[in-house]
């Protein structure tokens, strides 16, 4: 492999970014192993490229090549060039690479928290990043930062000049993050993976606001997803990648339409769509109420979390996190539990699972978890079983993937050792895993085949539910196809129901039974699948499912609607109640709250 970089002729002036043959390695045990190899393409002033593929096909390390962020010394570019305007950025020394970063081009990483230096207030961070690259004074940076966060369109730019990271919403500090970027107007601005953790209202509202800051800038824009929904409604030109290489391009209508390669027809056909798509269930009838006993009855669940402030640490506050939600989940049901961030699903969740105290009913197969001794309680919580969001974390990384399936079978005192090493090995082969993966650790696993091993351990108990919190959101869209079709597999052969949490609404509607839609900490629409996405009756449940992109160029949206305002605290003072609303049935089992 050449050490050499091609210098190709000047770009023409259209052209803002050219990317010719670039190839990046990594140091292996075996040696330099390319992780992008001869990728090229050109970037047009005011025009969106996005580079789509899953984990480990390469793009992110191409826009950190971009960035000459790669990490040392493991990482480098060991051939071709990549210029902006007439400048060779590769052959840039770190120094000239900070006077071009932030300036010329600038980068939008996928976590904000991560980006934001938790200390320092945003108006400092957005001030200092601005003096970097111009010389002026504190007065007129901190004027440029409120600027830019009012073309962001936060509320209250100034008093968020004077707030720290995380005194704001995930998508408030996604649009810091964008705010900081465009501070000093660059050329090209990378966005990687922007809004893959964010809500569907507030995804829609960042993309929505990307692509008007491209209009009155006119910048250049690579997005960097695996969310083909995002790439429909955003890309001009789509570079498709895959083990590091480019499989396809071309314009986004194309690609869609008509994609020559079997891997991007692979990849579309797994996306999940609103009324269709791959793995989307069919409709079943509704369990009758009378004719079983619910594995989950949960019946005025409050959760509250108190304020303290003052030098004494009195509570001065509560926030209700869950204010009087009741529901039932039926044998071999799929109950989706959906929301944005902050909206009380996950809480919910985790007062199923004893994580959280709480007031109010929570019945399993008719037992109540309240006044049980501390030997009934621990057998009552066989029955429910969770999956977390971020398997990596939710797997203890000293302890072999077998124990850490066995584990819950050690603390219950279920079965020797032999019968449980042998139940586990039933487990493996039931999620798609050889009974030979037992004995490595989780960080030698992708992490679909991480969070298989998370859904092995929950079904080592064999119990009545599992609560899936997320449990897919994090994950590529064809090892999540997999993932899902591996649940509704176990669901058909052990009977198993789920509470299904998801801010992603074209998942929720392939994999549903019922919905329950909450906001603020309470139900304000429920019931069937068909009920809610056919026929959604409250405001708030249309917006969720208006704020969807589709994966299809020709049905994108002309514009996102804004909210108006932020969603309401949560907070209240002690001694005030909290909100309620009254569920009104409006046909065959169809709630919605009613007006207030």
């Amino acid at each position: 492999m050449t050490s050499e970089r091609r210098h190709p002729p000047a770009v023409r002036s259209d052209v803002v970014l050219a990317v010719e043959g670039l190839t990046v390695v990594v140091a292996g045990e075996d040696g330099p192993r390319p992780v992008v190899s001869n990728l090229s393409f050109a970037l047009k002033r005011g025009e969106t490229l996005s580079i789509a593929g899953e984990s480990g096909s390469g793009k992110s390390m191409t826009s950190l090549a971009i960035m000459g962020l790669l990490p040392k010394p493991g990482a480098r570019v060991a051939g071709g060039s990549v210029r902006l305007g007439e400048s060779e950025l590769t052959a840039m020394s770190e120094g000239e690479m900070r006077r071009v970063r932030g300036n010329r081009i600038a980068m939008i990483f996928q976590e904000p928290m991560t980006s934001l230096n938790p200390v320092l207030s945003i108006g400092r961070q957005l001030g200092e990043a601005i003096m970097a690259h111009e010389s002026i004074g504190r007065a007129e940076a901190k004027r440029r930062a409120l600027d830019a966060l009012q073309a962001v369109r936060i509320p209250d730019a100034e008093g968020r000049l004077k707030q720290y990271p995380h005194e704001l919403s995930g998508g408030m500090r996604q649009r810091v993050m964008i705010a900081m970027a465009i501070a000093l107007r660059p050329d090209v601005l990378i966005a990687d993976e922007p809004t893959t953790a964010l809500d569907g209202t507030v995804q829609g509202e960042v993309l929505e606001l990307l692509r008007d800051l491209q209009k009155e800038l006119g910048t250049a824009l690579i997005l960097i997803t695996h969310d083909m929904g995002v790439v429909a409604e955003m890309a001009d030109r789509v570079i498709v990648m895959r083990h590091g290489r480019m499989v396809e391009k071309g314009p986004v209508g194309d690609i869609f339409s008509a994609p020559k390669n079997a891997y991007t027809r692979e990849l579309l056909a797994a996306v999940p769509r609103i009324g269709g798509g791959d793995g989307r269930v069919g409709t079943r009838a509704p369990m009758s109420r009378g004719r079983a006993v619910p594995v989950v009855e949960v019946d005025g669940l409050d959760v509250t979390f108190d304020v303290k402030g003052g030098f004494l640490s009195k509570v001065e506050a509560h926030v209700h996190a869950v204010a009087g939600v009741s529901f039932q989940i039926m044998p071999g049901e799929t109950l989706s539990l959906v929301g944005e961030s902050g909206c009380g699903k996950s809480t919910t969740a985790k007062a199923l699972a004893g994580l959280v105290p709480y007031r109010g009913d929570i019945l399993v197969g008719g037992s109540n978890m309240a006044g049980h001794t501390g030997a009934e309680t621990k057998a009552l919580r066989r029955d429910v079983q969770m999956i977390f969001q971020d398997p990596f974390a939710s797997l203890d990384p000293r302890m072999r993937v077998g124990d850490l399936v066995a584990e819950p079978m050690v603390i219950h005192a279920i079965a020797g050792r032999e019968e449980r090493r042998q139940r586990v090995a039933g487990l493996f082969e039931r999620v798609g895993l050889s009974p030979d993966q037992m004995d490595r650790y989780p960080h030698e696993f992708s992490g679909g085949q991480r969070q298989r091993i998370c859904i092995a351990r929950a079904l080592a108990l064999r119990p009545k539910l599992i609560i899936a919190d997320e449990s897919v959101s994090a994950l590529d869209v064809s090892v999540q196809a997999r993932v899902l079709r591996l649940l509704r597999e176990l669901q058909s052969e052990f009977g198993i129901a789920y509470l299904f949490i998801s801010h992603d609404m074209a998942v929720v509607e392939n994999v549903s039974d019922r919905v329950a839609v909450m906001y603020l900490g309470q139900i304000v629409e429920a019931g069937t699948r068909d009920q809610i996405f056919a026929d959604p009756r409250h405001p708030y449940t249309r917006r969720l499912i208006a704020a969807v992109p589709q994966p299809d160029p020709a049905r994108r949206r002309p514009a996102f609607e804004r909210s108006v305002s932020e969603i309401p605290s949560p907070v209240r003072r002690v001694g005030d109640p909290p909100r309620r609303v009254r569920l009104v049935d409006v046909g065959a089992g169809h709630l919605v709250a009613a007006p207030t």
